[in-house]
């Protein structure tokens, strides 16, 4: 691997470690909209899943006291019933299509979620809705590890607050991303070019976990907000338009 591609897996790492960190959820938007220049999804998705699931794992104990179980199983339960479909998926995604799609997802999810100002509390569907978004998070995650964002919408929208949301979905994404990771292992996707990928990966991901945490404590609700849909809607932009030129 030469240096600038080094550089880039690096920078990847540290990006969505940084933002698993500060937001509990986001390690493969933001490292997909840097590591796709590098690699095909049938590379990235797994290596995602991988620091996906390190990053998790690594700020998963400091926030046990946020978890509300009666919120987060039916979304577990849907999650965990889509992941395998997302997984099916994978080898039939053309890699200009998904490039073009995830970037799309990274401009119209943080614009959403910026312009969702006014609190809501909005019950529709009850816990059968709040299954089915799992389901669709499930299936992205098996995918391309990309399970927060539909949850995390549907968080606003119920109006749960900021440490309550981020312990709910924390739970979820760590525990849907554990069972892709799982099967893309079973599936024979975790190979050996993707075991070096996430040792050379790793260290920057584990970094950005924990300078992503330190910011969380230091951080408003309004400036962490707004800092992590900035990040997001960047990486966005610059997928675009790689994938258009």
């Amino acid at each position: 691997m030469h240096a600038l591609a080094y550089a880039l897996l690096l920078a990847g790492a540290l990006a969505g470690g940084f933002v698993s960190g500060l937001a509990g959820f986001g390690t493969a938007l933001m490292t997909l909209g840097i590591w796709l220049y590098l690699m095909p999804p049938s590379l990235a998705v797994p290596l995602v899943l991988i620091c996906s699931v390190v990053g998790q794992s690594s700020t998963l104990p400091s926030m046990w006291r946020s978890f509300d179980l009666t919120l987060i199983w039916p979304f577990l339960i849907g999650g965990l019933a889509g992941v395998p479909l997302g997984t099916t998926l994978i080898a039939h995604a053309d890699p200009q299509i998904f490039k073009l799609t995830v970037g799309v997802f990274l401009l119209v999810f943080p614009v959403a979620l910026y312009l969702q100002r006014m609190p809501t509390e909005f019950h529709f569907g009850g816990k059968l809705a709040d299954g089915a978004i799992g389901f669709a998070g499930g299936i992205l995650g098996g995918l391309a590890g990309l399970s927060g964002p539909l949850p995390i919408l549907w968080a606003s929208v119920r109006g749960w607050g900021k440490d309550e949301r981020r312990g709910i979905f924390q739970l979820f994404n760590w525990t849907v991303l554990v069972a892709a990771l799982c099967l893309q292992v079973a599936s024979g996707l975790v190979d050996r070019q993707v075991i070096w990928l996430a040792l050379l990966a790793l260290p920057g991901t584990i970094l950005g976990a924990w300078l992503g945490a330190r910011v969380y404590r230091a951080l408003s609700d309004k400036n962490f907000r707004d800092l992590v849909l900035g990040l997001l809607f960047l990486s966005g932009i610059g997928l675009v338009w790689s994938n258009l030129h």
